[in-house]
């Protein structure tokens, strides 16, 4: 009798080794009941291939492992390409989210990522490695980590913009 091997049920897994997390913030949070508090954890996690994808992802639960493995698990689900020149971004964009605002130019080689700690995560997950950013107005982890993937969403190719116009590349460098 021949031995075969199990099938497996549902969705193919997907490889996650090609992935890097990175944990920006975790919060804690009480409610007060009778027998005194009760404290819970949300997780803010960034998911990326160094290669212009990334994903943001937010977790809550009783234990900080645990918000931190459902944050996560929503980064991967919530991945997105993102348009790269080189090591740097094609052109200078601001991302907004609230009243969080991120400006992002870019960088010669050999600057390195100029950023604060939650842009940087980002930066660094995408695969961008020279680039200057400065976190406007309210510093909320939350509104910075999606104003920051607002502003890389939003970065178009020079070809792009010269074929939306009719234009060459040229004509608009």
């Amino acid at each position: 009798m021949e031995k075969r091997e199990p099938r497996s049920q549902g969705r193919p897994q997907q490889e996650d080794s090609e992935f890097e997390d990175k944990v920006i913030h975790i919060n804690r949070c009480a409610k007060v009941v009778k027998g005194g508090r009760r404290f819970s954890f949300s997780a803010i996690v960034v998911v990326g291939d160094k290669k212009g994808r990334v994903g943001i992802g937010l977790g809550k639960a009783g234990e900080v492992p645990e918000a931190i493995k459902k944050a996560g698990k929503r980064a991967r689900k919530s991945l997105v390409p993102i348009h790269l020149e080189g090591t740097t971004i094609p052109h200078e964009i601001m991302g907004v989210f609230g009243a969080s605002k991120v400006l992002m130019k870019p960088a010669p080689e050999g600057t390195g990522v100029i950023a604060s700690s939650t842009v940087r995560a980002i930066l660094d997950s995408v695969g961008i490695q020279n680039i200057n950013a400065k976190s406007i107005r309210r510093d909320n982890p939350h509104n910075v980590v999606k104003a920051t993937l607002d502003g890389l969403m939003k970065l178009r190719r020079f070809s792009e913009i010269a074929k939306g116009r009719g234009k060459t590349v040229s004509e608009i460098i």
